[in-house]
């Protein structure tokens, strides 16, 4: 009983801090799939990231009352945190399947909008919506086609503009470079799509092994919550 109080009081403060880790994991895929609206236009692919805050705000008063269970044991304190607990455990675990299946699922989608983007790109009008999600994504990842430059050389809109790529390909430290390919050097080496992809299933799997891990710490502090429980007849425990 004692190490079972000194674990819950433990797991308390631990829940605390791992509040602001989900909110850093749930804010992050939120803002990632905000800025690449135009490549994840599915509103559900945000899912694991809105769960991951509701997990956090859930930790908190879990976090409370499992450190208050552990100094003075309260029938009805003892049958919330439990609950809270199990909660805790369906919100992460639906979180963790989430992030782990648009991961895997992701990349096909995100070449095709690529490659979309790509083809539909309008040399013409620089303010086209499609242009500016394009230059951002290679400004902002510093790279430059899907796969690498040469698919810029492949797509229909390219044709009048053979000798070129889009002027956000060039690298930051070449301030004169105009996407002209006989300076290929100052282009960006990478695709895009790979950049994309790593970015992606880091924030996703962040979530994941974050969800994993607390349920593991969960898992414990119920056992522990449960040893405490026994010197206190069940049907007493009205609140379950």
């Amino acid at each position: 009983r004692s190490f079972a109080r000194s674990l819950l009081r433990f797991l308390g403060f631990i829940f605390w801090g791992t509040a602001a880790a989900q909110v850093f994991g749930g804010v992050s895929v939120i803002l990632m799939l905000k800025s690449y609206r135009y490549l994840f236009q599915e509103s559900y692919l945000s899912l694991p990231g809105w769960l991951a805050l509701a997990t956090a705000l859930t930790l908190l008063p879990t976090g409370f009352l499992a450190v208050s269970v552990s100094v003075k044991c309260s029938r009805n304190k003892q049958g919330t945190l439990m609950l809270l607990l199990l909660l805790l455990l369906c919100l992460e675990m639906s979180s963790a399947a989430l992030a782990h299946c648009y991961c895997v699922r992701t990349a096909s989608q995100l070449e095709s909008a690529m490659g979309y983007l790509v083809e539909q790109h309008n040399w013409t009008c620089s303010q086209d919506p499609g242009n500016s999600a394009v230059d951002m994504i290679q400004r902002k990842l510093q790279c430059c086609g899907i796969h690498n430059y040469t698919d810029w050389l492949k797509a229909s809109s390219s044709w009048y503009h053979p000798a070129c790529v889009p002027e956000s390909c060039c690298k930051e430290k070449h301030f004169h470079c105009r996407g002209d390919l006989g300076h290929i050097e100052q282009l960006s080496e990478e695709g895009c799509l790979k950049k994309l992809e790593d970015q992606l299933c880091f924030a996703m799997l962040y979530i994941f092994w974050c969800c994993t891990v607390l349920s593991i710490l969960e898992l414990l502090a119920g056992v522990s919550n449960g040893i405490l429980m026994r010197q206190q007849p069940f049907h007493e425990l009205r609140i379950l």
